[in-house]
């Protein structure tokens, strides 16, 4: 398989489009697509990927769940969407691929349940907590065409909202 180049920069008309929803799953295209997915986030160092961080303006992404643990599991979601968010919120630092070396503090859902279709177009439905559900609802920011640094929380100084 191959590494794929992520697509970076704020003001990429790539990840800033709402992507479209997939209709119809070709397993075999989207078993090589996931497969590569997976080689570039692990090669970038990430625990999320979402399809138009590789160019593709598609409802698909991979998350990193349970990560450095050995309950440690990637999950490959097609038209993913959150069908129940937490009112419990936390605040995390956040980085992202796309942005290389910016950070800045986010707030997120603490839980959230997530609705998806998997490679074989079955529809499967997760209950995230902690940096799970932060994953999750980042990968998803990006297949609305929302960065991170969208939602950097505002009550945190200038100076430290987003860090280089």
């Amino acid at each position: 398989m191959a590494v794929i180049p992520i697509v970076q920069g704020k003001d990429n008309e790539i990840l800033r489009v709402k992507s479209k929803e997939i209709k119809k799953i070709n397993k075999k295209e989207f078993k090589k697509l996931f497969e590569e997915m997976r080689e570039t986030m692990f090669k970038a160092n990430g625990i999320g990927l979402a399809a138009p961080q590789i160019g593709l303006n598609i409802r698909v992404c991979v998350c990193l769940f349970n990560s450095g643990t050995p309950n440690e599991i990637i999950v490959d979601m097609i038209n993913p969407k959150i069908i129940r968010f937490s009112d419990e919120k936390q605040i995390e630092e956040e980085g992202c691929l796309s942005l290389p070396n910016k950070f800045g503090k986010v707030e997120r859902h603490e839980s959230i349940t997530v609705k998806f279709q998997d490679l074989k177009g079955n529809d499967q439905v997760l209950t995230l907590k902690g940096l799970d559900s932060t994953i999750v609802q980042h990968e998803i920011d990006h297949l609305d065409g929302i960065l991170f640094i969208d939602r950097v929380k505002n009550s945190v100084p200038a100076m430290e909202q987003i860090k280089q």
